[in-house]
Order: C-alpha cells, then structure tokens, then sequence
C-alpha cells in the first residue's frame, strides 16, 4: 500500500508539473515576440524623425530655385481678384478686389484707358448727378446710411486732360465707402491704383455676388485678354 500510495503521489506530481512547463515556454514565446516589437519601434522612430526632419528644413532652407521672383502682395494674400473689361464703354476696365469676408474694393484695372492718356488721371470728382458719394458716412455694425447701387451706378468721375471716365460700382451692394484721398491725391490713381488708389467699398449680399462673378474674369483671363488685344 505505501509503494502504490508513493506510485500515486509520483505520478499526480508528476501530471502537476508538465503544465507548469508548458505555460512557462509559452510565456518564453510571448516574451520574445515582445521583444522583437520593442526592438522594431526604435526603427520606425527613427524613420519619422528622419521625415519630419526633412519637411522642417524644406520649409525652413526652401530650394531657392522654386521661390516665387517677389513675395506675394497684401492683395494677392488676403483677396481674389477679378475684372470687368469694357465695362458699360469699351476701355473701362475695372478690378473687384474679393475678401473672404465678403467685401468688395472696386478700382480702376492697369488696362483702363484712363491711363493711357497722356500724364494718366489727374483729378477725381465724387461728386456724380445729385449725389456726392464722399459726403456717404455709414456707421455701426448695421452699416446705418449705406445707399445700396447697383452694377452700373456711377462712384465717380476721374479726369485726364480734357476728358473724364465714370467709375462704376461693378456690382450689386450697399456703398461703405469712398477713397476721399483721391480727391487730394488723383496721382495715387496713376501709381498704385489696386492699393492705396482704390476707388470704394462695396458689401455685396451673396446672391448678388454670385450673379456678379458670372460675368467677371479671372486674373489670368484678363491677362490673356488683353495681351491678345
């Protein structure tokens, strides 16, 4: 009875350790497996770094080759301009200055015929009909004392020698305002007039914007128009 009882207890310890042995050489497998991933991140670590690096020092040292000739203008960043050729007479080219927000700067395009004249523009009158268009002073986020024009409403009137051309508003929308330094200082007109030579504000409401837009040209469109011509 002992040698059976000791057959017995061999045996049961014996049964009681090959599970032991297993689940330790699948823990061993699970380990190595884990160190193998450990061992592989460091890599791929390695090639992030590498490509952040890189897209870093591209926008940090750019190829000079692939640079613009000058930086983009306050106009170009913050606006979408378009145009409107021969507008109501043949040579009236205007420009819409676009902002996201929705505004409009109307002004006279470099292919007006304004500029073609002998010395270029050398008085501005806002004074058109019955109105005068620099007495207009809206106020408040309202807008309050805004008129609202339409495309072809006269904004003003600029002198070169002996004739005079009728700036319009290009599109349908209640006037902010009016340029009044070119009143004292036409020659902006003649030097910087999709700057500091810009004729009015005009808020569009976007119905009436999108129905403008049908009709205007792009800045390339306009480009190959009138290098066409």
């Amino acid at each position: 009875m002992e040698l059976q009882n000791a057959d017995d207890t061999a045996h049961n310890t014996a049964e009681n350790h090959q599970p032991a042995v297993s689940i330790s050489a699948e823990q061993q497998q699970q380990d190595d497996n884990s160190k193998a991933r450990i061992e592989a991140i460091p890599a791929e670590d390695e090639d992030e770094d590498e490509d952040e690096e890189e897209v870093l020092r591209r926008l940090l040292a750019p190829d000079v080759a692939n640079l613009p000739p000058a930086p983009p203008s306050a106009v170009e960043s913050n606006f979408i301009t378009y145009f409107a050729p021969d507008f109501i007479k043949p040579g009236h080219d205007q420009y819409v200055h676009r902002h996201a927000n929705g505004l409009c700067v109307i002004g006279l395009a470099s292919g007006h015929v304004a500029f073609k004249e002998n010395g270029g523009v050398t008085s501005v009158d806002f004074n058109v009909g019955k109105s005068d268009r620099s007495g207009i002073k809206v106020t408040g986020k309202r807008k309050r004392n805004a008129q609202h024009f339409e495309p072809n409403t006269a904004l003003c009137k600029v002198f070169s020698n002996d004739a005079y051309y009728i700036v319009r508003c290009c599109v349908k929308g209640s006037l902010l305002e009016v340029n009044e330094s070119l009143i004292k200082q036409p020659k902006l007109l003649n030097s910087s007039a999709e700057r500091e030579g810009y004729v009015a504000i005009i808020m569009p409401k976007p119905t009436d914007w999108l129905k403008a837009k049908a009709s205007l040209l792009s800045s390339e469109e306009y480009k190959n128009l009138r290098d066409a011509s």
